[in-house]
Formats: structure tokens, C-alpha cells, sequence
């Protein structure tokens, strides 16, 4: 195993730096349970979310849908419309012709479609009114003539020999295509004792959060600017794609994130409603407010891809991985969004949990005439994930081997680097699967359970940020300011889009640490590009890490100049005090004193507002290699890891599976805020459990089935489980005070889990998600036909050889023996 040596000096770095700060002082404001410093807006209503905010002469903004999943726009007739009382503006594809899409190498979206529709429910027109019966009347009156073309919703058709291409230069619609080997892995199958393969199916699925898509623009005709209320993950992101469709300078655009009520990755891209929105204002001279239903945010999408993965896995007697082989299929929709990222994290995160010495990996992303895939909560990693934590249970069966055993013999050392150049510094996987074995009794549970009651248990990991940025450049990836002035308070000002995970409440801990004042005396202002540093945004987890370190240093630069102030007050070096409460004293001397407030007025007397900065970026070694294609995608300065046992109850008779308990272990580093993680966490699993559970999204002829969030199913809270959430700290060195991520990391462990839980409560193996009560019963029934059929092979053989006779044919192995006759 690689273990580089730079490794150990790079992430000691931050810790090293915090030790010289705080010297040896206790925590105060971190590592403590703190309530989110926006919750009392959110739980009695007082926050403005983007579809709140309210202007008085703003217009009613609608957008016209294709019918067609694949058409050329022959025509569009807009005359009508235009001529209707009380329309202010129309437009249309020739509004704007610049593509946009978060990635530079998939910018071929419009916010209008142009020429050609892709996908049932495109964009192709929009228009502004007083009102929103004038907006849907006029939305009627518009024309447009199209001429259908063949359409696919199938991977395998749409890379057939043949199909129309959706876009130029994607051969067999093929997005993107990637394949890559490390070490030799036909010597790893060939030295292996046990090799498995076989085939899973996961479903696509959609975010299902609670708040809308929505947007309100401002034109300035006078200036010639616009400002842009958004509910985004992204400000900076979908700033600069507004500039870049509507041809103006970033300078003319002022863009404000409002409180967002869910996101979950589907707004981690600009959208197009948001580009109509801006167009529809310019157009218009006006205020324009576009909302959209709840079937338009279901065809906006961006959720995760189905996903076909073929798995192969060989391993020694003693259970050691010696070679793992994935094909990977993944249904990615009209458009390119994260997807080139989506089809390389499903292989790069093989990865970085378990010592893996030979990899290899295929994966195609397949663009397809349905709504276009993003990036979902455990971007990438969830469907092979399910894949192989299931596989690590069929292996160690095949084996004889406990499923936790298997998982401890090829658990890494660490630090080191992956054989495909992705850092594992801090590493509390061991720990999780420690403490969720304790805590859930699986090893009194496994396989001792009345039939149809089981366990499982199954591992995850996640990035804690992405280590190359979307928008490649040599900026900092986030930067944060704080300012202190007359009012003796500090603001702290950061880009990072606060999305629910308690990005705003982090920030202010931190600082508050560093400086050594209470929480009260901070205020927190996010997201708003006329006021705040430009930051990348809220995606792959990146927060806590990147902007953690980003405040810790601007606190530290403010915390100088406030030891300086005081200490020119008291007439004693700045390493001569400490501050207590809101009062500077000297060590030597306790009599010896100088009010916060005091030390404020002197500082600023010395050189006025008080400004400091703090910027991050990750360490090189932490940027993934250089020598293959992609090799940036998968690269983290750390690595969340997470353990879960999850307990069913199964009905043999109709499949349903009750899940009666989960305990979850999750290595988040340090928990700055223990709240904050604990919920995040069980986010995570509940989210898990959706997609595991019951989650798909379906579509007729490239239309949704179930767009809303009635016929849509997920779970409620008459079906949560006890859920208990374990914190592991594990220390990152390179995160500030420790701390990783928290909020996707447990995500991916639940379903296999789930799966492996059903195996041990009635020995029948489900592949295949959602793990509904059709798909379970449907594999039990497969397993009874199954068991049927050796059966009656088993009784031919034996009456062949009665009669002499011998035959060629082998006889399957058996289907698992239900927990019953044991």
C-alpha cells in the first residue's frame, strides 16, 4: 500500500495552527448541542423563502412544456399571446442563444428549447403577466408546430446501432464514457479462492423536497441590472450562468439565496426556470415572479439516474478482496448536468473504505429522452454502494464467514493513499462498525432470529468535498470576512448557501471559538453577491471543511487585532492576556483588566472598521493524480465513514418488510455541533430508507407517473424505525478543530443493510430496488421456483443413477435454508 510522505506533515497543518491559537483552553462553543440560529424563522414561519417574497407590481412569470419527448420545433407563434391584455412579455428559444450547464464540458441546455425538444416537459416558451390566469391564457394562445422524432427511455435502445441522436457529438448518445483499470485485475480473479458476480438494478429517484422551485427577478432599466431571488444551493453558480445567457457582466447581477426549504443536490445547477425568470424581467422592464407547480419541479428533476451495475468480486479463503470488476449503466436523461461526475464517482469511490489492490471499472452515462438526472444526496456512490455491500455478504456466505469479519479483513490502514490516488487520512470506519455491532447485539441477532425477523449490516463513505472545483480556477474555494465596528458585534459574511445543514450556525461557532466570545455577540449574513465573498456553494459536503477552515482563519486574524488593541491598553504583550467572558485580563495579573467593548474602541481608534479574511483550498496531495482521465473526481481532503445494522420484519405471504430498527454509526470527524450532526445523520438515513424502501420513479412514454408528492411514495413518520445515531470522531487534521462531513456519508449504507437484513430474516436474496413489497415477493417467488426446479433435478438425478444411468448436468446450488428448519 502507497502511504506518501507528505501525507502526515500536509494534515497536521490546521491542528498545529489551532494549537498555537487557543493554547490550552477547553472548548466553549463547539462540541456542545446548539439549535440552528435560523430554527425559530423556520418552526413558526417567520422565514422568507424565494415563493414568499413579495413585490407589489411584480408579474406572474408561466412557462410552456413540450408534449413531445423528441421533436423538432418546426415553428412557434407567439403573435396571439403577445396581443393578449395584460401579457407584458413573451419569449421564446431565439431569446437567448448561449447554452448553459454547471459542467463546462455539458453546456448544450438552453434556458428556451432551440430547434429541437429533448424530453416531455421541456421549456420552450414563457411569458409574464399581471396576473396567473392572464399567464396560463396566454400560455394557450401560443402556437407551436412540431415534428415528433423516434424517442428513448431505455438506455440499451438509446446506444442501439441506429437511434437518433439526441444531441451532436454524443455518438450512440453516449455522454460519457469511462474506463479504467488499477493493477492487474485478471491476476487478482486468478489468485482469488471465491469469485461472485452478478447483476443489480436500482431505480431512479427524485429529491422529494418540500419546497418548490422558485425565482423573482428585478430589471433595472434605468442601470441596466437585475437582481435575482433564487432558491439555490449554488448562488455563485447560478450567477454566473445568468450572466452568461442573458450577455451581461457578472457586475450587472446581483444575486440573493433566500432561506431554502430542501435541496438535497437538485439545486446544486443553475435551472432553467431561473434563466426564464431573469429573461422574462429584462424583457418585461419589470419584477417577475416564476413558481413552479409541483409536476414542473418533478419534471425539472435532476434526481438520481437508474442505475444497471454488474459486479464481479474475488477474495481469498480468508475473505481479503483480491479483485473487483463493475460495469456501470446509468439512464442520464435529456441533458449532461452532473452526470459526467455522477458516472465517475460510481467508480472512484470503489475506493477509499476498504483495501481494494486491483480495480477495474466501466461505466457509461446514457442520455435518454426523459427528464435530465443531477446530482442526488450521496452524489454517485448510492447504487454502488447497494451493489457492493451486498456482494460483501454473498461473498463471506459463500465463504462461511461472519459479514462483519469479511468487512474487518479488508478494512485500510491509514494514513495511505488509494491505488487510485484518493487520500484516507482520518479513518473511524473500524469504530463504526465496532461500536453499531455493540450497540445493535448483531452478532446474539444474526442468524438467530425467528424466520422472517433478520439483520444486516453495510458500510458507506463520502467525500468531504470535492477537491477540484466545477469551474476549474486557481481561486480560493471558499473565502469568508468578518467585520467588527462601532456596535462592538461581529458579522460574519461567507457565500456558502445556507440549505438547512447549519452551514450559517458552523461558520458563527467557529469563530466565536476562535476569538473566545460568546455566540450572542455574532451575526451571520449568507449568500447575498452584492455583500458576501464568492463561495463554490453547498454540494458534495464540502461546508463544514472548506468554510470551517475559511472562518477559522479570519477569526484568528480578528482575534489578533483585538489581543493587540487590549494589549496596547494594558500596556502588556498580547500573549500576556486571556479573554474571559467579555473581559481581557492578564495572565500574571487577574486584577489587571479591559472590557471587550473597551479593547473595540481602541482597536478601531487604531484603524477604523475592523476587516479580516480567511480563504481556503485543499492541500495538492489531496487533489487526486494526475496520470489518468478523471482522476479529479473522487479526490477529497477527507472522508466521511459510516456503519449501519438495520433490523426487518418480512411477510413471506406479500413481500412487505417492516423496518423495526436502525443504529447508525457515523465518523464525522468532530461534531462541532452535536444537534446538527445527529440530525443530519438521520437525514441520511431516512432518505436511505426511501430509496431502499419504495422509492422509483416511473414513467409512461417519457411522462412521470407519479408527479406529486401524494402518488410519489416515500416514507412518513407512522413508518420511521428507532433510529440510534452513534457520533465517531476520528480527528480529521485537516478540517477545522477535526471536523468533516456529516450529511451524506450514512446515506448509502442503509439499503444494502436493508437487503442483507431481508437475506437473514427468510434466506431469499433481493438485487433489485426499490426493496418493495413486488420486488420482494417477486424474488421469493423466484426462490421457490428455484428451489422447485434443484429439487426436481435432484430426484431425476437420483432415479438416474438407481437405474445406473449418470447425467451431465450440474446441479444448482441450493437456495438459502429458511431460519425455520435450522
Amino acid at each position: 500500500m502507497n502511504k506518501p510522505k507528505e501525507t502526515r506533515k500536509q494534515v497536521k497543518i490546521g491542528q498545529e495552527r489551532l494549537a498555537a491559537v487557543l493554547g490550552h483552553k477547553q472548548h466553549q462553543f463547539i462540541g456542545k448541542p446548539m439549535p440552528l440560529i435560523d430554527g425559530l424563522e423556520k418552526t413558526t414561519g417567520r422565514g422568507q423563502y424565494s415563493a414568499d417574497l413579495r413585490f407589489p407590481d411584480a408579474l406572474v412569470g408561466r412557462i410552456l412544456r413540450s408534449p413531445h419527448a423528441h421533436a423538432r420545433i418546426v415553428s412557434i407563434d407567439v403573435s396571439a399571446a403577445e396581443a393578449m391584455p395584460g401579457v407584458r412579455a413573451v419569449i421564446t428559444g431565439e431569446e437567448s442563444d448561449v447554452p448553459f450547464g454547471v459542467l463546462p464540458l455539458a453546456r448544450y441546455e438552453y434556458a428556451l428549447a432551440r430547434d429541437k425538444v429533448r424530453y416531455k416537459g421541456e421549456s420552450v416558451a414563457a411569458v409574464a403577466a399581471v396576473d396567473a390566469w392572464t399567464a396560463e391564457k396566454a400560455l394557450d394562445a401560443i402556437v407551436v408546430e412540431y415534428d415528433p422524432l423516434p424517442a428513448y427511455f431505455d438506455p440499451f435502445e438509446a446506444m442501439a446501432e441506429g437511434a437518433e441522436t439526441l444531441h451532436e457529438k454524443r455518438e450512440r448518445n453516449i455522454e460519457r464514457e469511462v474506463d479504467t483499470e488499477f493493477g492487474d485485475v485478471e491476476a487478482g480473479f486468478a489468485a482469488s479462492d471465491v469469485v461472485l458476480e452478478d447483476s443489480f438494478h436500482a431505480p431512479e429517484v427524485t429529491h422529494a423536497q418540500m419546497e418548490p422551485h422558485a425565482a423573482v427577478a428585478r430589471w433595472d432599466s434605468f442601470y441596466e441590472r437585475l437582481d435575482i431571488w433564487c432558491s439555490t444551493q449554488v448562488p455563485y453558480y447560478v450567477h454566473m450562468a445568468v450572466a452568461s445567457v442573458m450577455k451581461l457582466d457578472m457586475s450587472q447581477i446581483r444575486l440573493v439565496k433566500p432561506m431554502v426549504g430542501g435541496g438535497f443536490g437538485c439545486k446544486t445547477e443553475a435551472m432553467s426556470y431561473e434563466l426564464v425568470c431573469g429573461l422574462l424581467a429584462r424583457k418585461a422592464k419589470a419584477t417577475v415572479n416564476v413558481v413552479l407547480s409541483r409536476e414542473e419541479v418533478f419534471l425539472a428533476h435532476r434526481g438520481r439516474p437508474a442505475t444497471w451495475t454488474k459486479l464481479k468480486m474475488g477474495v481469498t479463503r480468508d475473505g481479503r478482496i483480491q479483485a473487483v470488476s463493475a460495469e456501470v449503466v446509468q439512464r442520464g436523461g435529456a441533458y449532461g448536468s452532473y452526470g459526467i461526475v455522477t458516472i465517475l464517482y460510481a467508480g472512484a469511490l470503489l475506493n477509499a473504505i476498504y483495501h481494494i489492490p486491483n480495480v477495474r471499472y466501466h461505466g457509461l452515462r446514457v442520455l435518454t429522452n426523459t427528464p435530465a438526472n443531477g446530482a442526488m444526496r450521496g452524489h454517485g456512490t448510492v447504487d454502488m454502494r447497494f451493489a457492493f455491500e451486498c456482494m460483501m455478504d454473498m461473498v463471506a456466505k459463500k465463504l462461511g464467514m461472519d459479514p462483519v469479519n469479511i468487512r474487518r479483513v479488508n478494512l485500510l490502514e491509514t494514513p495511505s493513499m488509494t491505488i487510485n490516488d484518493l487520500m484516507v487520512n482520518s479513518y473511524g470506519y473500524p469504530e463504526c462498525i465496532d461500536k453499531v455491532v455493540a450497540a445493535s447485539k448483531f452478532g446474539e441477532k444474526r442468524g438467530k432470529l425467528p424466520f422472517g425477523k433478520g439483520i444486516g449490516i453495510a458500510g458507506s463513505h463520502y467525500v468531504s468535498g470535492a477537491a477540484k472545483p466545477v469551474n476549474r480556477s486557481n481561486m480560493p474555494q471558499a473565502t469568508v470576512t468578518l467585520k467588527l465596528d462601532t456596535d462592538a458585534s461581529i458579522t460574519v459574511f461567507t457565500g456558502a448557501a445556507e440549505i438547512g445543514q447549519g452551514s450559517s450556525t458552523m461558520v458563527m461557532q467557529v469563530a466565536a471559538e476562535v476569538i473566545g466570545l460568546p455566540p450572542s455577540r455574532f451575526r451571520v449574513v449568507a449568500s447575498d453577491s452584492a455583500i458576501t465573498p464568492k463561495d463554490n456553494g453547498s454540494y458534495s459536503s464540502r461546508v463544514t471543511l472548506y468554510v470551517g477552515n475559511a472562518a477559522i482563519q479570519a477569526a484568528q486574524r480578528m482575534r489578533d487585532l483585538l489581543y493587540q488593541a487590549a494589549a496596547r491598553g494594558l500596556n502588556v504583550f498580547p500573549n500576556d492576556l486571556e479573554l474571559v467572558g467579555e473581559t481581557f485580563r492578564v495572565i500574571a495579573d487577574p486584577e489587571k483588566t479591559l472590557a471587550f467593548n473597551e479593547a473595540v474602541e481602541l482597536a478601531l481608534e487604531y484603524e477604523g472598521t475592523l476587516i479580516t479574511k480567511g480563504i481556503y483550498s485543499p492541500p495538492k496531495i489531496a487533489q487526486g493524480g494526475a496520470n489518468y482521465r478523471g482522476a479529479g473526481v473522487g479526490a477529497s481532503p477527507a472522508f466521511s465513514y459510516s456503519a449501519q445494522a438495520v433490523e426487518v420484519e418480512v411477510d413471506v405471504n406479500t413481500g412487505h418488510v417492516a423496518v423495526k430498527k436502525v443504529t447508525v454509526a457515523h465518523d464525522c470527524g468532530f461534531a462541532l455541533n452535536p444537534l446538527a450532526v445527529e440530525g443530519q445523520v438521520e437525514g441520511s438515513v431516512w432518505m436511505g430508507m426511501a430509496q431502499g424502501r419504495q422509492e422509483e420513479t416511473q414513467y409512461e412514454n417519457g411522462l412521470p407517473l407519479a408527479p406529486n408528492l401524494l402518488d410519489y411514495r416515500f416514507p412518513t413518520i407512522m413508518e420511521s424505525p428507532d433510529i440510534e445515531t452513534i457520533i465517531v470522531e476520528s480527528n480529521e487534521s485537516g478540517g477545522p478543530f477535526g471536523a468533516k462531513e456529516a450529511g451524506e456519508g450514512s446515506l448509502s449504507s442503509f439499503l444494502p443493510a436493508m437487503a442483507n437484513a431481508i437475506e437473514d430474516a427468510i434466506g431469499v436474496r433481493v438485487l433489485d430496488l426499490p426493496l418493495s413489497p413486488e420486488n420482494v415477493h417477486a424474488a421469493i417467488e423466484q426462490a421457490r421456483k428455484a428451489k422447485a426446479q434443484a429439487a426436481a433435478q435432484a430426484a431425476g438425478k437420483t432415479t438416474a443413477q438407481a437405474a445406473g444411468k449418470t447425467t451431465a448436468q450440474a446441479t444448482p446450488e441450493p437456495i438459502p435454508t429458511p431460519k425455520a428448519t435450522r
